[in-house]
């Protein structure tokens, strides 16, 4: 028996221990090296037309032996090529083919690493592999029971090609390691990770047919081809009807919904990479939960690599879902994580610019749908123009909709500016709980009156949304609802002043201050803020745990009964109480509670006495 070098054992130790954490991904490591082994002969026949064949990969599992196999006609291996791909860990004959060859194909191979074909240890007790090369006549036998060591001799093989036969492990308390040689298991390992290996995949599968004439059933084996091969996503469009993407949408991402938009995306140059991405029709239940988890599929050369890639798309966009696939990724020793190099990097932008250009797309040429879309998605959006201090606002701000006090539909920004008043100082936003509830608040009833238009901020990322934009075509973003903000004080009078300060001192530090204002007309009075945080982000700070006040401010309505019976009364807890009691009014509108709700019933009783 022949050792393994030293660093070699090491290494095959730690792979089978350590480096690949889900045993299940054995088999697409022996289909992949299957493949590649089958793209060399392929790329051989070319010059060579003998060495053509009906290429494909074949499974065969063995319950009462215990064995499975993975059989493929390709290149296959003569004893030197054993010993320097199987006899040295992470020697990979196919990066070494992949360098003399300089194959530009667009199914690249994707086998850079030695260290795959180990992971059958992860399984299997012993690894017999028969190969024989198709530039010889004699076949070799390789075996190896894991670390202790390898022997190669000489066998017979009719064919060129390769056999990898796994006698799988015993069953034990971590792994049901039997299940490997089942039918079902099989398929599904097929279908998960090597769906669209470019070749057959076909292996003998038991079935039944109802006897002729009886009631009984005959049991037959048929060889049944296990995967797709052709990816709908490398089909050409034209090729691919809408019912075709609904279909993979659904069986892929079990949703039961068609998708709201398909979006297909090849791209050709430094880096390659073709996505098939798709808008869902509704949001997830779960989606601003922690449970959700974002990412799109990432496939090398039709090999699935990782079920949830995060990296591929910032969290705004996290509601895409869909697969990306690139023969020029960079995978680590078990391809079972990404190296963060320029490669990823590169895809992750140009997939969010292909996203964020599509959307301007739909959006001009399909604005009812569109509408819909951001109905659902649309909080996303706006947390990307928000998101690293606006860094991406300019990408962003036309995709953006926000509901009007005078129109009956959503609005771009554009559009609002396009159609403000000549001289109108700014673009006023009012923020509130609901279209409804934001239109009846009593800062906005003079803007109202005078026409002005008024955009509702209903979401809490809304108002954020617009500070981290701060203009639209030159022209800046107003608070309606601060009180500096269209009020306009009538504090000069002394007997006014007077009369402020009193309500200020009766309210006992709840305000920063009080002030007359002309900007009401039903109400008496309002709370308002001033400074850099507003009423609605106190409100989203306290959601989220954090105790940061705004500096608030009473508006008191000077032509309003009850403001003027305020001035004119001389108790003192009278007017405590009615100062209070409008305070609790104002603070209910613009905040929805109360300090004190048992006081205020209290007090609101006395006064309907």
């Amino acid at each position: 028996m022949k050792q393994f070098k030293a660093e070699s054992k090491k290494l095959l130790d730690m792979m089978i221990n350590s480096i690949y954490t889900n045993k299940d991904i054995f088999l697409r490591e022996l289909i992949s090296n299957a493949s590649d082994a089958i793209d060399k002969r392929r790329f051989m026949s070319l010059t060579d037309s003998s060495l053509s064949a009906d290429f494909k990969i074949t499974l065969k599992a063995d319950k009462d032996a215990k064995t499975l196999s993975v059989e493929d006609n390709g290149v296959g291996m003569s004893k030197d090529e054993l010993e320097t791909n199987l006899g040295t860990i992470a020697s990979s004959g196919t990066f070494k083919f992949r360098q003399d060859n300089k194959s530009d194909e667009e199914d690249a191979l994707i086998g850079r690493f030695g260290v795959g074909f180990y992971s059958a240890f992860m399984v299997a007790s012993k690894v017999e592999v028969v190969t024989r090369s198709v530039s010889d006549t004699q076949g070799w036998k390789w075996t190896s029971s894991g670390v202790e060591g390898y022997d190669i001799k000489p066998c017979e093989k009719a064919e060129a090609g390769t056999t990898v036969t796994l006698t799988v492990k015993e069953n034990d308390e971590d792994c049901k390691y039997a299940d490997y040689l089942s039918e079902f298991k099989l398929r599904s390992l097929v279908k998960t990770y090597s769906d669209y290996i470019r070749y057959p995949i076909v292996m003998d599968v038991t079935k039944s047919r109802k006897e002729d004439g009886g009631e009984g059933y005959t049991e037959y084996t048929e060889t049944e081809t296990l995967n797709t091969m052709t990816p709908i996503w490398k089909k050409p469009k034209k090729q691919v009807k809408k019912e075709d993407y609904d279909a993979f949408y659904r069986s892929r991402f079990h949703d039961w919904r068609a998708p709201r938009r398909v979006m297909q995306v090849n791209i050709e140059g430094n880096v390659n990479y073709t996505a098939l991405l798709f808008v869902p029709d509704k949001i997830p239940s779960n989606y601003y939960s922690k449970d959700y988890e974002k990412g799109l599929a990432l496939y090398s050369s039709g090999v699935l690599i990782k079920e949830k890639c995060a990296d591929l798309l910032p969290d705004w966009l996290g509601f895409v879902r869909g697969i990306v696939d690139s023969p020029d990724l960079s995978l680590n020793v078990s391809r079972e994580m990404l190296q963060q190099d320029r490669q990823l990097s590169f895809i992750a932008t140009s997939l969010r610019k292909k996203i964020v250009d599509n959307l301007k797309k739909w959006l001009k040429e399909e604005r009812g749908e569109y509408e819909k879309f951001f109905a659902e998605f649309g909080e996303g959006i706006k947390y990307g123009v928000y998101e690293n201090f606006g860094e991406k606002k300019d990408e962003l701000k036309d995709l953006v909709l926000l509901a009007s006090s005078t129109q009956n539909k959503p609005v771009l920004i554009g559009e609002y500016v396009s159609r403000m008043k000549e001289g109108q100082e700014g673009i006023y936003y009012a923020c509130g709980d609901s279209v409804e509830k934001t239109d009846a608040l009593p800062q906005l009833e003079k803007l109202k009156d005078e026409g002005t238009e008024i955009l509702y901020c209903v979401q809490r990322v809304d108002e954020f949304c617009l500070i981290a934009l701060n203009e639209y075509g030159g022209k800046k973003f107003i608070n309606a609802l601060k009180a500096e903000s269209g009020a306009e004080e009538k504090s000069d009078a002394g007997e006014t002043k007077e009369l402020l300060e009193k309500v200020k001192t009766a309210l006992g530090g709840k305000v920063n201050k009080v002030r007359m204002s002309s900007r009401m007309k039903t109400h008496a009075v309002c709370l308002t803020a001033d400074g850099e945080i507003s009423l609605e982000m106190e409100r989203v700070f306290k959601a989220n745990g954090q105790e940061i006040k705004a500096d608030r401010v009473l508006e008191l309505n000077p032509e309003h009964a009850l403001v003027k019976k305020l001035a004119a009364l001389g108790d003192e807890k009278a007017f405590g109480d009615l100062a209070a009691t409008l305070y609790d009014e104002a603070s209910l509108i613009a905040l929805g509670e109360v300090d004190d709700a048992a006081a205020f019933v209290t007090r609101i009783n006395a006064l309907m006495k």
